[in-house]
């Protein structure tokens, strides 16, 4: 299976500007091709990670992926997907955010056999007559008012600014081609109308038959309709910073049967054969969970690397087991941030008073005594029933946290001051 037919089989093409042709060309030669990323952010999001995978896809057959920073383009804003007007940040925010994205792609792609640029570099060097003459001229307004992201926004209202944005993406698209070789830009779906608008620039200034080509990825949407890559606490981030890789792990580990094979198609680099040997196990044995633990350690390993897949997994046995005791303190602060917290001092305490604080973990003495009493109630991996067990906050997790779980399922956690 060639490259376009393996995407496509993985539901990973949106639209090609010419899949023939683009077919054709990947035949007979390995090609450059690029992604652009846009730095208004510190870190990307899973969404982002849909392009990328397809250029890491690329990588591997022995093409060169180039990543396109938008230190440029960034700082006018693109109106791709946005109801209004994007807020500009300052050039020093920007310079932050490229630097850290700039990381996170080398962790991505490795250093060799690929490159990453600024179209900073190249964007701020074009003087406002040159663009108006070498550009603007070959753009037609007619054109541009039909493109969506620009059709979407005209009734609310859409800046000049925002509107010239399909230009300079365009101009990146030829500068790359141009000066890299670059022949593929590859972008959501939401990107089709100013990934053409570069093919047509190229068409325009080097020939009609110049070979440059566009494909984009579908808007990933789960079985139920909604939007793949939020949960409860907001967006997935692939900065262990902003997201930890534990976290990260979970977020597939938990994803359901009627989506874990489309996700281990789009967003792992195992073949076929093993994809359908994984859908296989969803059907006949689901309780197993297997093809959701192998995405979980694909994409945690693609992005955070092996040594966070054996952190994640072992953190898990010991929360599955019950053996919270045996949690470093780091480890307790990534694997409970998402459960109630409340905030205790670092002095002896009474356990009932413990369990009372700000009602949180329960809400009575009655209810705090009768659930000890039923042995419902452990404490950092200990059942506790004595209702006069004083509590030692500095005593685990180099006295930073305490791990209270009632009943089987429910964790809280205290976090010492």
């Amino acid at each position: 299976m060639d490259i376009i037919e393996d995407l496509k089989w993985r539901g990973s093409i949106k639209q090609t500007t010419d899949e023939s042709g683009l077919a054709n060309l990947l035949k007979h030669k390995k090609i450059s091709l690029y992604v652009g990323v846009d730095p208004t952010a510190k870190s990307i999001h899973i969404g982002n990670l849909i392009p990328l995978t397809i250029l890491k896809r690329f990588q591997n057959a022995g093409h060169r992926p180039v990543i396109v920073v938008g230190g440029g383009t960034g700082m006018i804003g693109d109106p791709s997907g946005k109801a209004s007007e994007r807020k500009l940040l300052p050039k020093d925010v920007f310079d932050e955010n490229v630097s850290r994205i700039t990381k996170q792609m080398t962790r991505l792609f490795g250093k060799d056999g690929f490159e990453i640029v600024n179209n900073y570099d190249w964007l701020s060097k074009l003087d406002l007559i040159s663009f108006l003459r070498d550009y603007g001229k070959l753009f037609s307004i007619n054109v541009m008012l039909k493109r969506d992201v620009v059709a979407s926004r005209l009734q609310a209202g859409i800046s000049f600014t925002e509107f010239t944005y399909q230009i300079l993406q365009a101009i990146d698209f030829y500068t790359l081609f141009k000066e890299k070789a670059v022949q593929l830009q590859v972008g959501g779906a939401d990107q089709y109308g100013n990934i053409s608008s570069g093919v047509e620039l190229i068409h325009k200034l080097v020939g009609p038959d110049t070979e440059a080509f566009g494909l984009t990825v579908p808007l990933l949407l789960k079985s139920d309709g909604t939007k793949f890559g939020k949960s409860v606490g907001g967006a997935i981030w692939l900065d262990p910073e902003f997201l930890s890789p534990y976290e990260f792990y979970q977020f597939f580990y938990n994803q359901t049967d009627a989506d874990v094979v489309k996700l281990l198609k789009i967003f792992t680099f195992l073949n076929r054969e093993e994809i359908e040997e994984l859908a296989d196990k969803v059907k006949n044995e689901p309780e197993k969970r297997e093809a959701q633990r192998r995405l979980a350690e694909e994409v945690t390993k693609f992005v955070h690397g092996q040594t966070a897949v054996e952190e994640a997994e072992k953190i898990s046995r010991i929360l599955f087991n019950g053996d919270v005791e045996n949690l470093t303190a780091s480890q307790v602060a990534v694997a409970f941030s998402g459960v109630p917290t409340i905030e205790v001092a670092d002095q002896k305490t009474d356990i009932v008073e413990l369990l009372v604080k700000d009602k949180v973990i329960e809400k009575s003495r009655r209810q705090a005594r009768e659930d000890l009493k039923n042995g419902a109630i452990t404490i950092n991996g200990e059942k506790i029933s004595n209702v006069n067990k004083v509590i030692d906050p500095t005593e685990k997790f180099d006295g930073r946290f305490i791990i209270i779980r009632r009943g089987k399922k429910k964790y809280f956690l205290a976090k010492v001051q």
